[in-house]
């Protein structure tokens, strides 16, 4: 086998990954892959974060550690004493690296940028529009207020991680990713064409296609849930608070275009779990919050997700390589692999103390698992 190879076995004779009729799923049986990376990931803090973060380190070798702790993790030495607490929690011979990012805050000076791009263990800085999702109340409340950092990421080569939604309460909430194209990221990129942009965890088809047709330095993650479900998925015999998330999911025809983006060969189109872990109660409660479980199964997820779509050979650069290209990072040497067996994924998960998580697709099965190291 040729090193980063994708391999596929099967039981029997089959056709070609992309003509379902002559390629019964059942009948490729593993899945090997150059190891790949998550470019979103909360991980929480404390007992939380010893809870969730083995379920990463056995599926990624990197991921992109999101900020947005209480309080955030805005400068370089809240960053690296954050970076120590993950590391500190991995299981034992475990290997993972956390690739740290800043919160970036309407205070959030050039200066704290310069000593970001400068340190080795942060390769970004995340933009949330304040309100706009968990824990974003010290977010940016109007994008000029950042523009002397970003000018300085720019200029210094740090990434900018965005959540695109505007907070308007006039505006449906639907609708707030694309508003946000027109009112916020459109402008940016003209603005300052030479930072790199992630537009993260995009939903819609409208992103889809902004980012497509984008330049150069704009990319775009995308997550299992927004691949594998549409917005029925939230109201399905009920009220389903554990697929709430922020974004919220969208119409069909906007999971087929993200599905489309996803399985297709855009260069900059890649892996951004968004695994954001809330206790049961937190989720179940008159004012639930936003963000669903996955890192239990992502790469699984991501699996079933890309076969549906007759695209397992796209898996790879997807998880792999697109990211680590935008992010300027080598690709992993190693590899791991997936096989066909199906397994129930668990009705809830130990989390912090006594509380549970509830993951996604709590009692469902996946098709794919991990194999054995």
């Amino acid at each position: 086998m040729i090193k980063g190879m994708t391999v596929i076995t099967s039981a029997r004779p089959c056709g070609t990954l992309h003509d379902p009729v002559q390629t019964p799923a059942a009948c490729m049986q593993t899945l090997t892959l150059t190891r790949p990376d998550d470019f979103h990931l909360h991980l929480r803090d404390g007992s939380a974060l010893a809870a969730v973060v083995g379920d990463s380190a056995r599926r990624f070798a990197r991921a992109l550690i999101m900020p947005n702790l209480t309080p955030p993790v805005t400068n370089v030495d809240r960053a690296l004493a954050y970076r120590e607490r993950i590391l500190a929690a991995l299981p034992e011979g475990a290997s993972f690296e956390p690739l740290m990012t800043l919160y970036l805050t309407d205070a959030t000076t050039p200066a704290v940028i310069r000593a970001a791009a400068a340190c080795e263990h942060i390769v970004g800085a995340k933009y949330y529009p304040a309100g706009a999702t968990t824990h974003a109340e010290a977010g940016v409340t109007a994008p000029e207020k950042i523009y002397p950092a970003l000018e300085q990421m720019a200029a210094s080569g740090l990434v900018l991680e965005v959540h695109g939604e505007v907070t308007d309460p006039q505006v449906d909430i639907f609708d707030r990713e694309s508003v946000f194209i027109d009112a916020v990221l459109a402008p940016l990129l003209q603005r300052y064409p030479g930072l790199k942009i992630v537009f993260e965890h995009i939903t819609t088809a409208q992103a889809a296609e902004f980012v497509l047709q984008g330049p150069g330095t704009l990319a775009a993650t995308i997550t299992p849930q927004h691949l594998l479900y549409n917005r029925n998925a939230l109201f399905r015999g009920g009220l389903r608070p554990h697929y709430f998330c922020r974004p919220v999911l969208k119409r069909e025809a906007h999971r087929r275009a993200l599905l489309d983006a996803a399985t297709g060969s855009h260069p900059r189109v890649f892996l951004g779990t968004d695994s954001a872990p809330h206790a049961r109660g937190a989720k179940e409660s008159d004012c639930g919050c936003a963000g669903v479980y996955s890192a239990h199964g992502a790469l699984e997820l991501y699996a079933q997700a890309f076969e549906e779509a007759g695209a397992l050979d796209r898996l790879e650069d997807f998880a792999a390589r697109r990211g680590a290209a935008f992010y300027g990072l080598p690709v992993n040497a190693d590899t791991l692999t997936l096989q066909r067996e199906d397994w129930t994924i668990p009705a809830a998960l130990p989390f912090a103390g006594d509380e549970e998580v509830v993951p996604l697709n709590a009692g469902g099965i996946c098709p794919w698992s991990l194999a054995p190291a």
